[in-house]
């Protein structure tokens, strides 16, 4: 696909105090992450178009308009976001109402324990809020990965996954909900990746409808 900068259609641009929207993430979100290019697509048929996306990367080429700005940036960590205090920068540019998360695969691919991770996650949890008292956080139990070079990354996903919830309830309020999205049930890293790592068409369509009526809610 050649390189795309699509821009927002006109009716989202006309909708008045529009919710908006961060995807937060590493290359899966950002690269050309078209399965936001879906996820737009869904909400626009759907009637859902009081929305805006945010964030400091324009969207790529994924075959049609759609809104696409985002804070996908290739090969970052969810530690390293918070080592060098990134997020509360894109925060005060963008001020999302809703930020969708997607982060821990290179952390995974590093070997950073989920100790480490969730106390990232907790830290930027907290710049959410600060940058928005009431902010709707919704957070990916991440797709599985097999990567010809990390024979354990599979299982290093799955023990994050799996802590994320009870995390997600310690750190959840009823003015800041937090969120848990299963992006990883039903996903097949060998089937719906193109590197094990990466989603394919098959991948985004899966993602999109992972995180389809969980974006809904918080919209509404």
């Amino acid at each position: 696909l050649g390189l795309l900068l699509a821009l927002s259609p006109t009716t989202t641009a006309q909708t008045p105090n529009p919710v908006r929207i961060m995807a937060l993430g590493d290359s899966i979100t950002g690269s050309p992450g078209c399965w936001r290019a879906l996820l737009y697509r869904k909400l626009q048929t759907a009637g859902v178009t009081n929305t805006k996306f945010v964030g400091s990367l324009p969207a790529q080429g994924c075959g049609f308009t759609y809104d696409g700005a985002n804070e996908g940036h290739g090969g970052i960590l969810a530690t390293g976001i918070v080592s060098r205090r990134e997020l509360p920068g894109w925060l005060e540019k963008a001020k999302p109402d809703v930020v969708m998360m997607h982060l821990g695969t290179n952390d995974v691919w590093n070997n950073k324990s989920v100790a480490e991770l969730l106390a990232a996650f907790g830290t930027m949890v907290d710049w959410m809020r600060e940058s928005k008292k009431g902010m709707k956080i919704l957070v990916a139990q991440i797709i599985p990965m097999k990567p010809s070079n990390c024979p354990q990354c599979g299982d290093r996903v799955l023990a994050l996954n799996k802590a994320i919830p009870e995390w997600a309830a310690s750190k959840s309020t009823s003015e800041s909900p937090i969120v848990v999205v299963d992006c990883w049930t039903g996903f097949d890293a060998s089937k719906d990746t193109g590197d094990g790592v990466h989603p394919n068409n098959a991948g985004n369509q899966k993602l999109a409808d992972a995180w389809y009526a969980p974006l809904v809610k918080a919209i509404q």
